[in-house]
């Protein structure tokens, strides 16, 4: 299935696609999230390229009040909830987006000033999971000024969404910086060589965290992990912050954390505990993280809160 939005890239997508004439049947959906007058033009536009191209569409809307406050993320959520679900419907497992080497450079930028690690730093991946779909990028390596270029040649109408450039929106803002960046040598060939490179990084310090974990672990159950104090004190910090958020994963699949936390009780708290022999309590998200007498490193449900006295990181 294809996100077609209708502005360049995923216009590109959808007549590179249509071209291709796969064996399996293409379709595609365009999410109206409300926000302009147009929107529904717009979509009623895509529907009907669909129809001249012999695609199935859909326009999927999101319905509902919209927030005050982090409106693009909230607007992002709701897209992918709504073209996953869609996607069930009609039984694909594979979901195409037109994301282009702009848009990872611009990821990356932002994740940049936001101070992420490597993983961040990594940017869009090629390939995630998305519930039961696999999401595909397979623009991430093209400029978008190609896809633009490529719907010009072919006559493909396509529309230009405003919000790229309200200065409202950081990603706008940001958007507006790259040519300046560009001049001082920060392209967005380079952004994405840093993606890359982080990307590889990240996925070889998952491995390790994967395999330091199954060695670490001493007893694990449903209710509580253990680790070897020893083990863990020979990591390297980059591995053992990835353990402990595995760990912490284990016990809390639907929680997050943001790195500076996690860092904060690895480095500040666990990794000194566990070096000077001394005991610890911590919370984090819904896990208690504990340092033992013996030693080792203890991840287990936290109790339900009971007042001020209640310790948490």
């Amino acid at each position: 299935m294809l996100a077609v939005s209708g502005g360049p890239d995923s216009t590109a997508l959808l007549a590179a696609c249509a071209a291709y004439g796969a064996e399996t049947p293409v379709h595609a959906a365009t999410v109206d999230h409300g926000l302009r007058p147009e929107s529904e033009a717009e979509a009623r536009a895509v529907a009907a390229l669909c129809g001249k191209l012999g695609v199935p569409h859909r326009i999927l809307a999101w319905t509902g009040p919209k927030p005050a406050h982090g409106l693009q993320a909230a607007a992002r959520t709701a897209r992918y909830d709504l073209l996953a679900r869609h996607a069930v419907t009609i039984g694909a497992d594979l979901l195409l987006t037109g994301h282009t080497r702009d848009d990872q450079a611009e990821t990356v930028l932002m994740r940049l000033l936001a101070g992420s690690g490597p993983a961040g730093l990594a940017g869009m991946r090629r390939e995630r999971p998305l519930g039961a779909l696999c999401l595909a990028r397979p623009f991430l390596d093209i400029p978008k000024a190609d896809l633009v270029a490529y719907c010009a040649a072919r006559g493909l109408a396509f529309v230009r969404d405003p919000a790229n450039h309200d200065a409202r929106f950081a990603r706008a803002r940001l958007r507006a910086l790259l040519p300046v960046l560009a001049g001082e040598g920060l392209s967005p060939e380079r952004l994405c060589r840093l993606a890359a490179r982080c990307a590889r990084d990240a996925e070889a310090l998952d491995r390790a965290a994967v395999e330091a974990l199954a060695t670490a672990c001493e007893t694990t159950d449903e209710s509580r992990l253990i680790l070897d104090g020893g083990r863990l004190r020979a990591l390297p910090e980059a591995v053992l912050v990835r353990v402990v958020g595995l760990g912490l994963a284990r016990l809390d699949p639907d929680g997050a954390e943001r790195l500076e936390r996690l860092e904060r009780l690895v480095f500040e708290a666990v990794l000194p505990a566990l070096r000077s022999g001394r005991t610890l309590r911590r919370t984090l998200r819904a896990v208690l993280v504990a340092v033992t007498p013996g030693g080792d490193l203890v991840l287990s449900p936290a109790p339900a809160r009971r007042g001020p006295q209640t310790r948490a990181l």
